[in-house]
């Protein structure tokens, strides 16, 4: 990939630091994801920053599924996380974990909690908790079932551990200190009743902790060192704190925030994202208009791409605001510029027939499969009398600066002869069916001696071409920031062209194509073959990414 300046990234830097100052011997760090979703660019860059540290500093990484909501969480999810992991070219350390596996761990700190006095279970509902818990301005108040006695609490938390009590009658919530300015220290809540068949504990729990009680410890169970976070989660770092004062955990991770990552014309909410899946706006959670890592795998983005973006954007403190998506398509670009082979494919076709060409006439050129790889295949590209160019590349009535094909304008064929437009043939409603063109056969391989002839234009054999499907994908919404206004719908910014499906013409070189092989398909743009929709005998191409780059444009502006 062509090489792009690296930008900060001050958790590298502090790492570095403490490992020089000796206080760690070795850093572990962990990906943290919920399974209730597949992951997003947001959560590549985590990935990327986990995982990317643990590597540059001979750490490790540990996967764990924080799967302490079984009502929304999915085998399928955690295969599909577990694969765009591997994808992205990351290890983990040992085997997956799961936040599960510490259940019996954390209900034996929480009755260690209610033994000294921590917590506490409390009958109120719901609605009367966040009543009692008070806003930004005002003092929450202590619940009437705060001072029950410890052995009454451990006995009640039994009770709901074993099912006894129904969902929302009862949670057990610690005990700190309800005026607190940071709401998230006004007694917390610690575990909730949930009669719901847990993925990979099965019937055994009947109360689930929360994610609040369950990362910290977690993280000290596995011997993080280093827990990163986006900042949202910097209010809860005093909680995180909290718990790791007053339970026996075996170590002291440090929690580290980061600002997330904002991407325009992009969600990246699962929740939203969830509601596109499920209302059939797309076709599924890896469809390649989603910013899903497999959305995106599946629209042909390379994982040394998406490692390359997560770089150049780089890791700070401060909410830079949204990047543009630019900057993205740009890393995209410049990897297959560098490592697509090239191909021709007609989206639009139009007849053109040589008219000065034999019927019977048939020559093959030897064509590199990359203008600047010799490791990579030639290509063979059949030449006949009848040839498909984009409807496209011809106008009857062009402006002045048009250097494509018109009534006795003269083109290029690419690897081929100069052409001239003699003749249009038209139907009964004067729609353009076919071009009759005469070809210069001593132009092959040269330029006419006596004129210019400025346009180049990829074409295909009527006789040798290859049908293929090819989806036109575009952003899928037409808005920077499809849910900026909170008080409308986000699905009103949707973008009606953000698929486009044509019958393209591929040259015969692209039969047999395997899926997520990608290519350039010259002047048109960067496409890969669909992972699950194309065939060898039913080519299904997705576009990546059109060969404009703004991004790299934008860079030498600055």
């Amino acid at each position: 990939m062509t090489e792009t300046t690296s930008a900060p990234n001050f958790i590298r830097n502090q790492i570095a630091e403490e490992l020089e100052a000796g206080r760690h011997d070795k850093i572990v760090t962990r990906f943290p994801p919920h399974p209730n979703g597949f992951l997003h660019i947001g959560h590549a860059k985590s990935i990327c920053l986990n995982f990317g540290l643990a590597e540059q500093f001979g750490g490790e990484c540990n996967l764990r599924f924080d799967d302490t909501n079984p009502e929304k969480e999915e085998q399928a999810y955690i295969d599909a996380i577990k694969e765009d992991v591997n994808w992205l070219g990351f290890e983990w350390a040992g085997d997956v974990r799961f936040a599960s596996d510490y259940f019996d761990q954390l209900y034996a700190w929480a009755q260690h909690l209610v033994r000294e006095g921590k917590a506490y279970v409390d009958d109120l509902s719901p609605d009367e908790i966040r009543e009692y818990r008070g806003t930004l301005t005002e003092p929450g108040r202590p619940s009437p079932y705060r001072e029950r006695g410890v052995e009454e609490n451990l006995d009640l938390l039994e009770r709901m551990r074993v099912g006894e009590f129904a969902e929302g009658e009862k949670v057990l919530r610690a005990k700190i200190d309800m005026a607190s300015p940071n709401i998230n220290l006004r007694d917390p809540i610690l575990y909730r009743i949930r009669h719901a068949r847990h993925h990979q504990a099965g019937d055994k729990w009947k109360i689930y902790p929360s994610y609040d009680f369950t990362h910290g410890q977690s993280d000290a169970l596995e011997g993080v060192t280093h827990s990163l976070c986006s900042l949202e989660f910097e209010d809860h770092r005093p909680l995180y704190d909290w718990f790791l004062e007053h339970l026996p955990v075996p170590s002291r991770p440090r929690q580290i925030e980061f600002a997330r990552l904002n991407l325009n014309y992009t969600l990246t909410s699962k929740r939203k994202l969830k509601l596109l899946v499920d209302q059939g706006i797309v076709d599924g959670w890896d469809d390649p208009r989603m910013p899903t890592i497999s959305g995106m795998r599946r629209r042909g983005y390379t994982p040394a791409s998406i490692r390359k973006f997560c770089e150049m954007i780089g890791v700070t403190r401060a909410d830079g605001g949204l990047v543009d998506i630019a900057m993205l398509t740009h890393a995209i670009r410049s990897d297959l510029e560098d490592n697509a082979p090239r191909a021709m494919c007609v989206l639009k076709p139009l007849k053109v027939v040589l008219t000065n060409v034999p019927e019977d006439h048939e020559e093959v050129y030897e064509v590199a499969g990359h203008p600047a790889r010799d490791d990579m295949p030639t290509r063979r590209i059949p030449f006949t009398r009848e040839v498909y160019i984009d409807r496209d590349d011809f106008m009857e009535e062009p402006p002045k600066k048009f250097f494509r094909l018109a009534p006795g304008k003269e083109v290029r064929l690419r690897n081929s002869y100069v052409i001239r437009c003699d003749e249009v043939i038209k139907d009964d409603e004067g729609e353009v069916t076919e071009l009759h063109c005469s070809v210069d056969f001593d132009t092959l391989g040269k330029n006419p001696e006596d004129r210019k002839v400025k346009g180049v234009l990829h074409w295909v054999s009527a006789t040798h071409g290859i049908p293929m499907e090819v989806r036109l994908y575009d952003n899928l919404f037409q808005v920077e920031q499809p849910d900026k206004d909170r008080d409308a719908d986000f699905l009103e910014h949707l973008n009606p062209e953000s698929l486009v499906t044509v019958q393209g013409i591929g040259e015969p070189s692209l039969a047999g194509t395997e899926p997520e092989s990608r290519y350039q398909f010259e002047r048109v743009g960067y496409f890969c073959a669909d992972r699950y929709a194309s065939r060898p005998d039913h080519l299904v191409f997705n576009r990546t990414v059109g060969l404009k780059d703004s991004w790299a444009k934008i860079k030498k502006k600055g």
